[in-house]
């Protein structure tokens, strides 16, 4: 073969080991640069915690407790795409986080939270609405009339609570109205703290002594005087008040949105309220059953989760709690939330069974 053919072949070697012909590749519409998986680490990135959420801005405080600290508004990064930025999250920034005007910063991390706060439209429902992140106490608010206490709402409260590892306070309110003792029995089972103010006084030295050094959230349906108690705790705050409507009994929705507020006692020692707006139901579609009865009683045994193989509450004769109710060993209050948890506990079991379907 001559040195010209030797050529020609490795010209058409060439050609074939560079041809990309057969390569198919989706064409690009806006003629930008192709995405990639990789995403930066963000080693620059600072810490801050979420305060208020707005319409996709995040109010976020920086360098917490120094001389530099500042309240700076910022957005979320593309990458995080649709995780959930509550208050009460601790977050990290890039960007311009002077907060001075025309500056921009965004959120990219979400840190690891302690203890996620969630409800759901209802029982039955797989959608979960995140509340508030890292609290680790939440102060239950009722009034003892106008609006009445209602029971199995703070029964939902108080699953939710337990459920996320978070401590449950309850404070009632209005106690110059009405004697709130009746209601309280019904929890008397929990050994939980009561705290009692009436419309003009509330006990604010005590609540202070219970909130310093930790993040509380408050919970509670509208019209109870919440937003009241939070405006005492944290002077110079301005939560909307409202008042209660005469016929039906119930608090018209004041404050519609949730927002951390940092509190002092007289010693100076603080802590972060983080107010919700009031809610006339609360929807525990995103609890275990099994979870539902550590809110059963904190001075009797309970075995953990519900009777074995699927029984039902109600049919479960033979389960310790059950016979110990019976017995009267929690009295009244026992009985009744025995009743009350059982119709939850019913309720989601039926949900999973659905599900499965």
């Amino acid at each position: 073969m001559s040195w010209w053919a030797d050529d020609e072949l490795d010209a058409e070697l060439d050609a074939q080991e560079f041809d990309e012909s057969s390569i198919k590749m989706r064409p690009n519409p806006k003629a930008n640069r192709p995405r990639t998986k990789t995403r930066p680490a963000y080693a620059n990135a600072v810490p801050g915690r979420i305060l208020t959420v707005d319409r996709g801005r995040f109010t976020v405080l920086m360098d917490e407790g120094s001389a530099e600290e500042r309240e700076i508004t910022t957005s979320r990064a593309r990458e995080l795409g649709k995780t959930a930025i509550v208050v009460g999250d601790w977050v990290d920034l890039v960007g311009d986080v002077t907060g001075n005007e025309g500056t921009l910063s965004r959120v990219v991390r979400v840190a690891p939270r302690s203890t996620l706060l969630r409800r759901s439209a209802d029982d039955t429902d797989a959608v979960e609405r995140v509340i508030v992140a890292n609290a680790d106490q939440m102060l239950i608010v009722i009034a003892a009339a106008n609006p009445e206490p209602r029971a199995r709402l703070v029964d939902r409260y108080l699953v939710a609570a337990f459920d996320a590892g978070i401590t449950p306070i309850i404070m009632v309110t209005k106690t110059d109205i009405a004697d709130p003792s009746e209601f309280l029995a019904e929890f008397s089972c929990l050994d939980l703290t009561v705290v009692r103010g009436s419309q003009d006084d509330f006990p604010l030295d005590e609540l202070k002594a219970l909130l310093v050094g930790h993040t509380t959230v408050t919970v509670g349906h509208s019209g109870v005087g919440k937003s009241t108690l939070v405006n005492a705790l944290v002077p110079g705050t301005d939560r909307a008040i409202g008042v209660v409507n005469t016929h039906t009994g119930r608090g018209r929705h004041t404050s519609s949105s949730t927002l951390g507020l940092r509190l002092h006692d007289a010693s100076g020692k603080a802590g972060w309220i983080i107010d919700t707006p009031g809610v006339r139901s609360f929807g525990l579609g995103h609890v275990d059953p099994a979870n539902v009865l550590k809110s059963f009683a904190s001075l009797a045994f309970v075995p953990d989760g519900p009777p074995p193989g699927g029984i039902p509450l109600s049919q479960a004769h033979d389960w310790e709690i059950l016979d110990r109710v019976k017995a009267g060993e929690l009295g009244e209050s026992g009985q009744a939330r025995m009743e009350s948890l059982e119709k939850i506990v019913t309720t989601l079991a039926q949900r999973d069974a659905d599900r499965d379907q």
